[in-house]
This record gives structure tokens, sequence and C-alpha cells, in this order.
């Protein structure tokens, strides 16, 4: 009872202020809360954005060595930053390189209305690395004339023409990402994964040729390449060492190869040799291989997220976008927080799932809780606070996955302040309560059961290609519904408590259970335009998971919604109902992941995640318009900065913060502009 009484109390630490240092004396942790309170996490804000800043906490008690492989790391990391630029739009890098040139040069009125305007643009650009918004995919608008732009460029000797600047202010190219139904999802989409003309069809026919010469471990084709169609031929133009982004690339296995002298055992520096071979190479085996050697290195304190992973970014899920992101692991909050990958089996062996899609052998899951020392590319300025990998699912089959939570990422969350908009969409005081307590350690908890259990549940039935094949543009939103529903399912247990995480399971899950449901229904069209569709992957799976759920309990009551004084509530009257409703939908998601079925999932993500009730948006913009802060966070990085002996030799590496947002965004262009403008 002692045990699990300290546990708890360590993991409230955990979910209230993040991670600590906490293998150190008490008299030194009771030290370094008191630095933290000092530690100003907001550094400025604009249009819909908040930009943070975080600590890196246990810094000083890496060894040298360590802090010099995490500083290789992160130095990697940054040589790859204009890949993301490109990658998002072709244009981004030649536009951006101009607005930076008359950000810096120009030098007259900067006090008009038009001049503000010009500098939120540019940071609004700096912030979604290129022209079209980080989240919902729309292109951002300047809310200054061409005819402006047109006398900055010609103040300070700039060019920028043709389509490069006209793009900025008409209708073309108008969205990043497309996932409508029934349009050419390719066609309409800006990100430059595919060359001019390229079509859903011509993708989904070059890679239905391709053939994995082990079937049971399906190479990722298509990760790490930009498909092209050369005098109406299609053809792939692979990221690597003399290919494309060869010249950045060159300079990512530069710091890699350092990094490799000081790896801390034999595993990592093995995993990060199939690294730099794989960038040499841009070998899809290499790829696989290494993600096999990187998922069994888990000893040491360093460890590391680089090169092209996520597929949000592909309207059918084949590229991957570059990112990056280096880690310190929080060796004593990993360590309580180990209990759930422990326990893997038991939650697959106790979900809902039909028996043929359970894992009779959960493989090598392995939690932690980190601290961020340095992020790049899609990763930053905005960033996860949670992560799951390899994606491939025959890897977490067979070797298992890492799963890590950013703790000083949440840690400035939870410290950069609050705002009134909990109280003005809660339902009522007990409701208000439950979130207030309970409210924070519920969404770690699903952040961990997402990526620790949620990730790694489930299997395909045999003979069922990749998800990325068979659901298509609908297989990322249903795989982030899928894992958030495992979490849903497990919060509502009193294994939990068993287990030692929380001392009263039933208010813990239905403040996770009614955070869930507002946010799904209510809260986060904070975040869309007035009559837009939902269209980013997890903005659709929190949607049409809240939406299904308050739709098949309507008969029943089980979440009522509720008007009051003109304004819209959602309230749940049977948690224990809605907690059978999320079990239904887990067992269906993961049918349709396992079978491949897209009419199933396509039915799903168009009926319930994409349309918005538009009333209840009106009503909800207009009630957050009393609310100044941002519905956006993201954040600068520390800076490392080496100090050197008279034989260029690094004796010590020193943290500091950068002066601002825009200073550190014109010092990451001088310095890690390894790209042409055009590629």
């Amino acid at each position: 009872m002692k045990l699990k009484s300290i546990l708890v109390i360590c993991l409230f630490m955990l979910f209230a202020w993040s991670c600590k240092d906490v293998s150190k004396e008490v008299v030194m942790e009771e030290a370094a809360h008191k630095i933290a309170e000092k530690f100003d996490y907001n550094v400025e804000q604009f249009a819909d954005i908040k930009i943070l800043r975080y600590q890196i906490p246990g810094w000083d008690n890496l060894s040298l060595n360590e802090q010099k492989l995490v500083y290789y790391l992160t130095e990697a990391g940054l040589a790859g930053r204009d890949i993301m630029w490109d990658q998002n739009y072709r244009h981004n890098l030649k536009i951006r390189k101009a607005l930076e040139n008359v950000y810096t040069n120009y030098s007259g009125d900067k006090t008009t209305d038009d001049w503000k305007a010009f500098e939120v643009y540019l940071k609004r650009v700096w912030f979604s690395n290129g022209i079209h918004h980080h989240y919902s995919n729309d292109k951002l608008k300047p809310e200054f004339s061409s005819d402006y732009l047109k006398g900055l460029l010609e103040a300070t000797n700039t060019t920028l023409a043709g389509e490069a600047f006209d793009v900025i202010f008409n209708d073309k190219d108008s969205k990043k990402v497309n996932q409508a139904k029934g349009v050419d999802n390719v066609a309409l989409s800006a990100v430059n994964f595919y060359g001019p003309n390229v079509t859903n069809a011509d993708v989904e026919q070059f890679y239905a040729a391709k053939t994995s010469p082990n079937p049971d471990k399906p190479l990722s084709y298509g990760l790490n390449s930009q498909l092209v169609k050369d005098d109406g031929v299609l053809k792939e133009r692979v990221y690597k060492s003399g290919g494309l982004y060869g010249s950045a690339i060159d300079e990512i296995v530069k710091w890699l190869e350092k990094a490799q002298t000081v790896a801390e055992n034999k595993a990592q520096g093995d995993a990060i040799g199939l690294l730099i071979k794989y960038y040499k190479t841009g070998d899809l085996q290499t790829w696989d291989d290494y993600n096999v050697a990187w998922t069994a290195a888990t000893e040491g304190n360093v460890d590391y997220i680089n090169s092209f992973i996520e597929v949000y970014n592909d309207p059918l899920g084949y590229r991957g976008s570059y990112e990056t992101i280096v880690q310190i692991n929080d060796f004593d909050m990993s360590q309580k927080m180990k209990v759930l990958s422990d326990n893997a089996q038991w939650f697959e062996d106790n979900s809902p799932l039909m028996d043929e899609h359970k894992k009779k052998n959960v493989v090598g899951v392995t939690y932690k809780v980190v601290t961020v020392a340095g992020e790049a590319g899609d990763a930053s300025p905005s960033t996860p606070i949670g992560v799951n990998l390899p994606n491939a699912n025959w890897i977490r089959k067979e070797v298992g996955s890492k799963s890590v939570s950013l703790g000083n990422i949440i840690d400035a969350y939870n410290n950069a302040g609050s705002t009134g908009r909990l109280k003005e969409f809660v339902h009522d005081e007990e409701e208000l309560q439950l979130e207030e307590k309970y409210g924070q350690l519920a969404d770690k908890l699903h952040t961990a059961l997402h990526e620790v259990i949620g990730h790694a549940s489930g299997q395909l039935n045999p003979g069922v290609g990749e998800t990325k094949e068979t659901l298509k543009n609908y297989a990322s939103t249903l795989e982030e519904g899928r894992a958030d529903l495992v979490g849903l399912y497990y919060l509502y247990d009193s294994k939990l408590q068993e287990l030692g995480l929380v001392d009263d399971w039933k208010s813990v899950g239905k403040a996770a259970y009614d955070g869930y449901i507002r946010n799904g229904l209510m809260t986060q069209l904070i975040r869309l335009n007035l009559g837009d569709d939902v269209e980013e992957a997890h903005m659709r799976n929190r949607q049409w998971v809240s939406a299904w759920a308050y739709e098949q309990g309507k008969a029943d009551n089980v979440i009522e919604k509720v008007t009051r004084d003109g304004k819209t509530y959602f309230n749940i009257n049977d948690y224990d109902k809605l907690h059978e409703l999320f079990g239904q939908l887990l067992r269906e998601t993961q049918r349709i992941k396992s079978e491949g079925d897209y009419a199933a999932v396509e039915a799903l993500v168009e009926g319930y995640g994409v349309k918005v009730d538009q009333d209840i948006h009106a009503e909800v913009l207009e009630r957050n318009k009393q609310f100044t802060s941002a519905p956006y966070s993201g954040f600068v990085n520390p800076v490392l900065v080496p100090e050197m002996d008279e034989n260029g030799e690094i004796t010590a590496i020193k943290v500091t913060q950068p002066a601002g947002f825009p200073e550190q965004m014109l010092e990451y262009s001088k310095k890690y502009s390894h790209l042409p403008e055009v590629n």
C-alpha cells in the first residue's frame, strides 16, 4: 500500500509538472522546482499561434560524451530542416528566402498596418514550415496587398517573381493536403510529394506493381521519394546522398557520423550506422534493418528520431515527412510508467477485439518519459507530445516498438498559463471539478495508453495489405482513432488503480470521457473557420469517435445535448454505457483495419468525422471570442553552445535560450540552408 501511494504521488507530479530530474536528493529537486517557477515559458503570440519555450532538465547530469551525442544528433536534425520546407510545397524555400531578405533589410516605415501584417504573415510561414497552415492545410492569407509586397521587394532589391509570387495572393494550390471524398486527392494537394499531373490512379498503379522480396515483411515503398512523370513515365526521385535533397542529406550524414563516434553502446552505434547507410543509399531494406536495430537499442540515456517518418502529409499515406526529435531519458518517471508496457499483453488479451484480431504475443513494447533536447522538420515548431515508432506493422508485431511521452514539452504547456475556456464549455460544476482535479492526469494517461497500448495492439488478417494500401486516404485517421479508443476503453477500468497508476479510476475515467466528448463535439472547432470541413487526421478521429458514440447512445440518452441560456453543452449521463460504446467502436475499427474494409472506413469517417454542425460551430466561435489565448502552440528550441579548447575539442556544451522566435528562425536560415531554392 505504501509503495502504491508513493507511485500515485510521483505520477501526479509527472502529469502536473512533467519531466523533472527526480533521481537526485530532495533538496536538489526542490531547487529545480523553484527554478522552473521562475522560468518564463511564453515567448510571443500572433494570429492563432502562441510561441513557447522549454527547458532541458537533467542536462548537467549527462556526461560530456552524452552531451556531445545530443549536440551532434541535434545538429544532424537541423541540417535537414529545409527538406521539410520543400516537401511541404515546391515554392516554399524561394518564398521564405525572399520574405526573410525583406524582413532583415527593409529600412522603411515599420509602424504601418501593412508592415505589421507582413511581419505576422512571415511568422505564420515560419511556424508552418511553409505557406500552408500547419494544421488546417489551408493556404495562409496575407493581410497586405500584392502591390505592397512588390514595393517591399523593390526597396530591398529582392527577387520573387512568377508563380512563386502570384501564389501568395491567388487561389492556386489552396490546400496542402486535400482529403476530400470523391476528388483526385493527389492532384489537388499542393504538398510536394508528387510532380505535376500525377494522379491518385497513377500512384495506386505504380505501387500495385511493386512486390516486396518477403511478402511477410513488406517494404515501405514510396516512403523516401518523390513520384514524378518524366515524358509520361512515372519514376521516383529518391531522397539520398547524390539524389533528391542530397546536399542536405550529406550534412545530416556528417553529423550522424560524429554522433556514432560517441554512441553510448554498440547497439546504439550500430543503429546510427544503419541510418547513415540508409541516407547514403536510399535503400528501403536498409530502412527496415535500421528500424529493427533502433527498436532493439533501448539502453542508454540518449535516443532520437530522425528521417522520413510520418505519412500524414501524403493524401494517400505513402511518403514520409522529414522530422527529428532528440531526447534524454527520464529514467525515474519511465520506470514508474513501465507498468503499462509490462502489462501490454493483459491489455491486449482483455480488449473487446475479436479473438482473431488480437496479438497472441505482444513483444518489445517500451515506454519512456523523455526530455526533448531539440526538434526539427515536421516536429518543429509544432510538436507532438507523444510518439510511437516504428510504423511498419510487421516490425511492431515481430520486434516491438518504442513509445515516448515528451515530458518537458508537456511541462511547458502546463506551465504556460491557462484560459477560461474550460468554464465556458463544461456542462456543470461537477464536470468542472472533475476536470480541474483529474483532467491533466487523465490526458497524460490517455497519451500513454494511446501510444503504448493503442498503436501496439491488434493485427492484420493474413494476406491483407498495409493500411495505406487498403484504407488509402482514411488510413491515418482510422489508426489514430483506433489508438484513441484503446486509451478511452481502459481509462475507465479498475485495472489502472490495481496497477497503481491512479487512486480513483472512476473519477479519472469520467474526467477523460468528459474532456474527450467536449473536445470532439465542440471545443476543437475553434481551430476551424466557419463552413470548413474537418480535414486533419487527428481532428477527424476525435470527431468521428465522439459523434458516433453520441449517435449510437441516443436511445439510452448516454450523452445528452443540453441547451441552457442559448448555449449548447454535452453532458454524459451514463459513463458505464459510454465505456461499452467505446468498446464496440474499438472492436469495429480494428475489424476495419484487420480486414482492410475500405467501404466501412469511408462510411465511418465521412458519416461522422468530416461535416460539422454549422449552428454549433458558429456558436462555439462566438463563445470563444472572449478568450485571447491562441488555439495553437509551438516552440522555439533551446540552443546548445559548444565550448572548445585550443585544439578545437569540445570541453563543455551549454544550454541557452534564443532571443526570440524571429531571431531563431533567421539564425536557422543562415546556418542550415543546405538546399537550393528549387529541388
